[in-house]
């Protein structure tokens, strides 16, 4: 280009251009004008390279000095309007959009990456920036008013100029390098616009980078993560490879020829609820744009720099940091920040800096690439201009200018033998992977992080996170989806405990065990119609219409990764990549097995196609199959096949007139398309199509499958309906579906329900983006008719939803190997039963309802309420549950024969051949199989919830109670859980505001005696709680339930309980009052409860006798009978301390003699040694010497030879003879007796007898004690002697007595001098 006076020109799709561009600017135009016409076809996969400083560049490639001279001014980065006078541009369309239009930034004449508000075009995006109805679509000019800066209006049906559309599409799809190397001349202004919008205009994907909180989806689009984002064009990230289809991977409607769709935005800077966590580095950036804390912002080329403040707080000074943004092809390629940030995702101040660029481009300063401006300037100019900048950083960069210099000034040198020089400002090579920026060393360090805290329960909700950023990034077709996903599994796969567990032969713990299931459910969505082209041969497929699915992919634990190998995008280099990678780690001896557990396995019979021997034998050698099998199997799919190709296309793909040799498998008798694959498979590739963004084409498919799936359930009810009677005759069945679909790794039933939901969700107008989702609002949905179905069927995809929830649920299916697939198995059903509960059942919905219920009942084998299932089948009580509470409303009837017959497990109701040593009531693990039902005890509390809330139900009911009761008596096999019942029962029957209701009161005492009788004989920690809520319920009931439980005592208590809890509280005074009994029934009662005692006694007289003699106070007769069975017992099985009991009551109660016969009984069992002067009997023995002195001598002299006999204890004889010396006897006031009021002399009888005992016991323990005495003892065992001389001087010759045994000591322990020495001082 010349140099000169450049005159306007005003063509009117180019807008202002100099006259000598004109030509190369048509040349330009008309060569990028296909791309305005098509979607751009992927380019092929990029070669990963190191990021260098820049491309070489050497210099302005195709433009000469005019351009040079129009770069010297500063020029704002707005698009350029109209000359005064100047003819408008054309106008493109004509449709008239709404007349007002809220500043909330702007579309190609100001701020881009704005969003149209509410009711207008919404912002799309993802990985290829979504098209904005109304503002710029995708592919197209401009459809809607244009918005000026800062959000002014500009006159209506304003079209974009056709410049700004080949930028933008060029910007977004091509290298800069390759506009450089196709073109040979390249305007200014043309230059100027690619770079314009070249700059990302999605605020979601900034969004996106820089918060792990995902959005939550909209519209139609894929569950999990947030919704995609839209921008204006092609928005961020479009570009080659897979991202050039993803123009708008939004939850719009979109199709595979990659036309956009749209997604909910929310307005830049709209008030943000609570829900969200002002934290996030996104809103922190959203608060430091809106105080103005960005500045110097400058655009050279690909590169944008500025200045970002953080202002003072109370802890931290201002700081200003400085902040670098590389980007290219509408992607962020780099990010510097002066806050050092360590994290995965962009800080606050590069947020801060990109929504300024975003919102506020006509405030930003675009120059060209830096090579632009220094090829203007001739050699005075550059050499002025290295040494002004060495002399600003001349502490930074002169070692560096100095080595650069030296190597340029040496031929041989490696920069001379370069072609041109690196310009980190323009842009990136053809070579360079285009994506967006992603560190990929935090991601490596954070997941190993969390993954060392091991199971704290913040570590594992920051991976599901990151899991949700992954799906959050595949729906927009970001590559970095796949590539961060790649960095989490590394990180998972070197996780040390993967060894250890291996090594110590256990499986991984349940919250990893989860993380790896998370992990794996993302593979299958990357292979898309460009894969394999092997087609499948509709007669393949016939076996999965008969149940007998394949099972090649049966066992899948990878479904993150077979999602990601699924995508309708992936090219064959691609898969052939993740292919190698999986293997690779699949390979590896500590990579998890699919089933969680290591070292060898028993087969896996849910794996076998039949159930022969053959087959069983085989399976032993089954091949290794790791979490990764799954994914590594799914590369094998392929999207080639013409007629799912048909399906996914079109709304209208019905069966042809003349079908052609096997087409007939293809449709229904309607004509309408089905698609026989195994269901799983089928399902991953529904799940594929939603994660990427075709949420129309993944209905499409969906509906197809729901087709094949009912005609599949029609003939298993006809094969049935031909073998039901043989069935029913034998009693057996066996499971046709050895595959379940419920806790299926795929998870294909919840794919298929949240696919037709999302299709029928209304969506809050208002919904923010980021929001917390704890906080977020119930889903409300409506009715969508089906496209092609017949108007009269009243079908939606609501209705499909209930109807392919219900047909999976109701699949009768085995019990899975290991804890964790049946943990798995529980917990997937009632995440569905959860999802169904938000369903609000009308009239469509509850005729969708019965018809399945009714089909299920019918089912035969194929269901899992059919009459006869197999043993092991896994239980339906939990989707019973749901099913009932759901009909009950609209069809009682069929409600209560459901849930009834749910009611069942068989698994403990039958004995298996060869097991018979186990009664089946209180079998808690099944020990005829391997493996076992970990879960038993969760099915059988799903079991009590089921019957509960069919007592609930039944209440008033007589005929329902008594039919529930049965099932409830014939299918229960826990106590506790029967105990459970009762009380809920109970509870329900005695509302706190209304009468009892007997009927149910009568079911609570009746499931309340069954829990005591199966009880009786077993050890319940709980049983005596069930003991007394059983007479507080039969209280309730009345007294004939009292006198009942009274007379049957023997079958449901034991004797203990039937005398202390339940004789006695049915004869305390509070439950007569409670039942205003009058004095006939309060006779009875007493009558009953005597009599319950007297058996007792008999049966146990050591724990019963007590109880009984107080239950018979009142009744003479009674309660000398039991005082002669206690006698009767006394010397043979009772113990000392119970006849001391017995005694006490008696002198209690009235009855000193026969305490002190009781007594003296007692006294012949006990036997205290000499060093048990702590024994808790003393108590008992010095309260019988009492009870005997008080009595008089006769008694005291009766039991002095007892007290001899038994008592060892020195201590205690000298306090009983103290005790006796000290009073009188005969105190007590015998009638009939006579007292002498003399005091007891210990030189005669019966004290002589005494006293020689205590003596002698002294002197024993004295020996007893010197055998083994130690030093620090010897200050205890002289004031031992003290006592036992106080003892000695009670007889006549005491003092003798004790000097002798004093002398005795000294000699024969004379070798203990210290001890004599004291004994000495002490005694003489």
């Amino acid at each position: 280009m010349g140099r000169g006076h450049v005159t306007p020109n005003s063509h009117p799709c180019l807008g202002r251009l100099p006259t000598p561009w004109y030509p190369s600017a048509l040349s330009f135009l008309s060569s990028v004008t296909p791309l305005l016409r098509r979607s751009l076809l992927p380019l092929p996969p990029p070669r990963r390279a190191h990021r260098q400083a820049g491309r070489h560049r050497l210099g302005l490639s195709g433009s000469d000095a005019a351009m040079a001279e129009g770069g010297e001014g500063e020029e704002l980065l707005r698009p350029s309007l109209l000359a005064a006078g100047s003819p408008g541009p054309k106008r493109l369309c004509s449709r008239v959009m709404g007349a007002a239009v809220p500043p909330l930034g702007g579309c190609p004449g100001g701020p881009v990456g704005a969003a149209v508000p509410s009711g207008g075009a919404r912002a799309g995006g993802g990985g290829g920036g979504g098209g904005a109805q109304g503002c710029c679509p995708l592919g197209g000019p401009g459809t809607g008013p244009s918005c000026g800066p800062e959000g002014t209006l500009l006159p209506l049906l304003q079209p974009e100029s056709l410049l700004d559309a080949a930028a933008k599409r060029v910007a977004g799809s091509w290298a800069f390098e390759r506009v450089e190397g196709r073109f040979q001349r390249i305007p200014e202004p043309v230059q100027r616009r690619i770079v314009y919008w070249s700059f990302p205009r999605s605020e979601r994907q900034i969004c996106m980078y820089s918060s792990f909180q995902p959005g939550r989806p909209g519209g139609n689009g894929a569950s999990g993560g947030g919704a995609g984002a839209a921008g204006n064009g092609t928005g961020a990230g479009s570009s080659s490879s897979e991202d050039s289809q993803a123009a708008a991977a939004t939850t719009g409607p979109a199709v595979l020829s990659g036309a956009p769709g749209t997604a909910p935005h929310p307005a830049p800077g709209a008030p943000v609820s609570a829900a969200v966590t002002e934290g996030l580095p996104f809103r922190r950036g959203i608060r430091l744009l809106e105080t103005g804390a960005v500045d110097n912002v400058l655009q050279v080329g690909f590169h944008l720099s500025g200045t970002v403040t953080e202002s003072a707080t109370a802890t931290e000074p201002e700081m200003t940091y400085k902040v670098a943004i590389s980007f290219d092809r509408c992607k962020i390629t780099s990010v510097t920040c002066g806050c050092g940030n360590k994290d995965i995702f962009y800080c606050a101040h590069v947020v801060a800096l990109s929504l300024y660029r975003i919102r506020k481009p006509d405030q930003v300063k675009l120059r060209l690439p830096i090579s632009e401006t220094l090829f203007q300037m001739n050699r005075d100019q550059l050499q002025k201009f290295v040494q002004y900048l060495i002399t600003a950083h001349h502490t930074e960069v002169l070692p560096t200018a100095q080595k650069l210099a030296d190597e340029i000034l040496s031929s041989n040198s490696e920069i001379n033998q370069v072609h041109g020089a690196p310009d980190p400002t323009a842009g990136a090579s053809i070579d360079d992977e285009n994506c967006w920026h992603l560190d990929e060393e935090q991601v490596r360090e954070q997941v190993k992080l969390f993954l060392s805290q091991g199971g704290y329960y913040g570590s594992g909700k920051q991976l599901n996170s990151m899991f949700a950023k992954v799906r959050e990034m595949l729906r927009m077709r970001d590559s970095n989806g796949a590539r961060m996903l790649t960095l989490i599994t590394e990180q998972f796969m070197a996780d040390p405990r993967l060894a250890l567990w291996r090594q110590q032969g256990t499986g991984m713990t349940d919250k990893c065990r989860q993380l790896w299931d998370e992990l794996d459910i993302l593979q299958i969505v990357i292979l898309s119609y460009i894969g394999v082209s092997r087609q499948f041969h509709p007669l393949l497929w016939l076996p999965c219409l008969l149940g007998l699915c394949g099972t090649w992919l049966q066992s899948v634990a990878g479904a993150l990764w077979v999602c990601v190998v699924l995508n309708p995008h992936c090219t064959l280099e691609e898969k052939g990549c993740w292919l190698w990678q999986l293997r690779k780690w699949g390979d590896l001896d500590v990579c998890p097995l699919e089933d969680g557990n290591y070292g060898n396995e028993l087969p896996n019979i849910t794996s076998a196609l039949t159930q022969s021997s053959n087959h069983r034998q085989s399976s032993l050698a089954r091949p290794r199959r790791t979490v990764f099998t799954r994914a590594i199997e799914g590369c094998d799919l392929h999207w080639q096949d013409s007629h799912l190709q048909r399906i996914i296309s079109s709304d209208f793909y019905i069966s042809p007139t003349y079908q052609r040799e096997g087409e007939g498998l293809l449709f229904n008798s309607q004509g309408q398309p089905l698609w026989l694959e195994h269901v799983p498979t089928a399902c991953a590739r529904v799940d594929a199509l939603r994660s990427h963004g075709y949420p129309k084409e993944a209905l499409r498919l969906t509906v197809a499958i729901i087709n094949t799936l009912r005609l599949q359930q029609q003939r298993q009810l006809e094969i049935y309906k031909h073998q039901k009677k043989e069935l029913l005759q034998r009693g057996a069945t066996t499971i046709t579906n050895l595959e379940s679909w419920v806790g299926h790794p795929l998870n294909p039933i919840g794919c298929l329900f949240l696919t037709l939901t999302e299709a029928c969700r209304v969506e809050d107008e208002n919904c923010l983006e980021i929001s917390d989702i704890g906080d977020a609002k119930p889903p409300v949905y409506q009715h969508v008719p089906v496209a092609n179905s017949c108007p009269e069927s009243g079908e939606s995809y609501l209705s499909l939803a209930l109807e392919v929830a219900l047909m999976g649920m109701g699949q009768q299916r085995v019990m899975p190997e290991g804890l964790y697939a049946q943990d798995k198995v529980w917990r997937n059903e009632e995440q569905i039963i959860t999802r169904l509960q938000e369903l609000e059942l009308d009239a469509v919905l509850v005729q969708t309802l019965r018809k399945q219920s009714i089909l299920l009942l019918e089912g035969g084998p194929f269901s899992g309420l059919g009459e006869l299932i197999h043993r092991e089948s896994v239980p339906m009580h939990t989707f019973a549950k749901y099913l009932f509470s759901a009909l009950l409303p609209h069809d009682a009837d069929l409600a209560y024969k459901l849930a009834l017959r749910s009611m069942r497990l068989p698994v403990l109701e039958t004995t298996p051949s060869g097991d018979v040593t186990h009664p089946h009531h209180i079998v808690s693990v099944v020990p005829s199989r391997y493996p076992r039902w970990f879960t038993l005890g969760h099915l059988e509390s799903q079991q009590c919830e089921l019957a509960s809330t069919m007592l609930t139900a039944a209440k008033g009911d007589m005929l329902r109670l008594r039919t529930v009761l049965e099932a409830i008596q014939k299918n229960i096999h826990s106590s506790s859980l029967i105990f459970k019942l009762a009380q809920d029962a109970f509870k329900i029957a005695t509302p706190a505001d209304n009468n009892s209701d007997t009927t149910l009161l009568n079911v609570a005492l009746e499931l309340g005696l069954q829990v005591m009788r199966m009880t009786l004989s077993t050890l319940n920690w709980r049983r005596r709680e069930m003991v007394r809520w059983l007479v507080t319920c039969a209280t309730e009931v009345g007294v004939r339930a009292l006198v009942s439980i009274l007379q049957s005592w023997y079958t449901l208590f034991t004797p203990t309980e039937a005398t202390s809890i339940v004789a006695a509280t049915v004869m305390s005074h509070t439950t007569i009052l409670r039942l205003s009994l009058d004095y006939p029934q309060r006779e009875e009662l007493a009558s009953c409860a005597r009599t319950l005692a007297l058996q007792c006694a008999m049966k146990d007289p050591q724990n019963c006798a007590l109880s009984a003699l107080t239950l018979c106070e009142k009744d003479h007769i009674a309660f000398e009978t039991a005082y002669q069975i206690v006698i009767d017992a006394a010397s043979t099985g009772m113990t000392y301390s119970q006849l001391f009991t017995i005694a006490r009551y008696m002198e209690h109660r009235g009855y000193p003699l026969r305490a002190f016969k009781l007594a003296s009984l007692a006294m012949t069992h006990l036997n205290l040694a000499y060093n048990q002067d702590t024994h808790p009997a003393i108590n008992d023995v010095l309260w019988a010497c009492a009870l005997s002195h008080s009595l008089g001598k006769n008694e005291l002299a009766a039991i002095i030879p007892l007290v001899v006999k038994s008592v060892h204890c020195a201590t205690v004889l000298s306090d009983i003879l103290r005790r006796c010396t000290m009073t009188a006897p005969g105190l007590a006031g015998i009638p009939g007796r006579r007292n002498s009021g003399k005091l007891m002399s210990t030189d005669k009888a019966p004290l002589r007898q005494l006293l020689d005992a205590t003596i002698s016991a002294y002197i024993n323990t004295t020996h007893s004690r010197l055998t083994h005495i130690s030093p620090r003892h010897y200050g205890e065992f002289i004031e031992f002697l003290s006592k036992a001389r106080e003892t000695f001087l009670l007889a006549q010759d005491g003092h003798i007595q004790f000097a002798q045994f004093i002398d005795n000591l000294k000699q024969i322990y004379k070798g203990k001098k210290k001890l004599m020495l004291l004994v000495r001082e002490r005694f003489g």
